[in-house]
């Protein structure tokens, strides 16, 4: 049996991430997180293109442009959807989560869902380099490791 298995390392890929404005002051540290994560793997500066989006519905909308252009190893999506006294949390979440799967199966390329999706401000601020660690470093690292795996794999 042989097993593959990607590792957590830049080495010498590209990447892009696409952030959400909305909710700026929690998604700016997921992105912080993230090219943290980029550089101590081995990221140089020239390597991570970062691209800015209104709000997290619009995510996927550029993440499939960038996934399918050819340049970039994996796309990281981040933007924080925090649940309000409406039901347009469950759209806005359900829609991002889904154009976010959609891209990456029609172009092939990782596409990294790095949103956060909570209840309350705090729960946000928490996963973002709070008490339960920075997921935006956590979705980086997902993207360097299914690059490199997707690399291990034949075409098809």
């Amino acid at each position: 049996m042989r097993e593959l298995r990607g590792t957590e390392r830049a080495d010498g890929r590209r990447f892009a991430v696409v952030a959400s404005r909305f909710n700026e002051v929690v998604v700016r540290k997921l992105v912080d997180g993230a090219l943290e994560a980029f550089v101590a793997q081995g990221a140089g500066e020239d390597d991570v293109d970062l691209a800015w989006v209104p709000g997290s519905f619009e995510l996927p909308l550029v993440a499939r442009r960038l996934a399918s252009s050819g340049r970039y190893a994996a796309v990281v999506c981040l933007g924080a959807v925090i649940r309000g006294e409406t039901p347009h949390f469950d759209h806005v979440a359900q829609q991002a989560a889904n154009g976010i799967r959609r891209a990456a199966d029609d172009t092939g390329v990782p596409v990294i869902f790095g949103v956060l999706t909570t209840d309350t401000f705090e729960q946000a601020v928490d996963r973002a380099g709070g008490k339960h660690g920075n997921k935006g470093w956590d979705a980086a690292m997902a993207a360097m490791e299914m690059a490199s795996l997707l690399a291990q794999l034949p075409e098809g």
